[in-house]
């Protein structure tokens, strides 16, 4: 018994003392002053384990080495996704310097499954500037994205740059032959 009321008080410390550094405003929320690690640590396993648990449910069109759905990626990448996240030769730009924490360069990879990326792109990142692109975008363009974001790595700075420039320009007209065609459901 007499652990469980100390139990009890230390969470009742706690509570207090994180509702004094909230409301006291004394924790700096600026994006130019780091976290401490102990904030970092528990925001990266939130945030990793939040991705992983609500990206279960996701099923993965088995098209995504479709050269369609890569080239509509390429487009849409370059469009939302460069001033944040870069690409192959592409040179860090002011946003990109500002963010905190830094977006990844997908260009080099993540590890984060076809699922878990296309869960993250629909419904963006809290406490980040991760939009969620799920509000304007349909799920079909959201795999585009994903399609291409895989294939990235293996892709020199002038396979990018060409693969960009071969980007289909209407997004809408690529939805209806996409439709039109065997979409996996998702």
């Amino acid at each position: 018994m007499r652990a469980v009321i100390t139990a009890i008080a230390v969470l009742v410390i706690l509570a207090v003392l994180g509702g004094i550094v909230v409301y006291s405003g004394v924790y700096n929320i600026g994006a130019d002053a780091p976290h401490s690690g102990v904030v970092y640590e528990t925001l990266e396993t939130l945030r990793d384990k939040s991705i992983d648990r609500h990206a279960q449910s996701v099923a993965v069109p088995k098209n995504l080495n479709d050269p369609k759905r890569i080239a509509s990626g390429a487009g849409l990448y370059d469009e939302m996704c460069t001033g944040c996240h870069l690409g192959p030769g592409v040179e860090r730009s002011e946003l990109s310097q500002g963010l905190y924490p830094s977006a990844p360069e997908l260009a080099q990879g993540d590890d984060l499954s076809p699922a878990e990326q296309f869960w993250v792109i629909k419904h963006g990142v809290k406490l980040t500037a991760m939009p969620a692109w799920g509000k304007t975008h349909s799920d079909d363009l959201i795999w585009d994205m994903v399609a291409f974001i895989r294939q990235m790595p293996k892709m020199s700075p002038a396979q990018y740059k060409a693969a960009v420039a071969s980007a289909p320009e209407d997004h809408d007209e690529m939805m209806k032959d996409m439709k039109s065609g065997a979409t996996a459901s998702h």
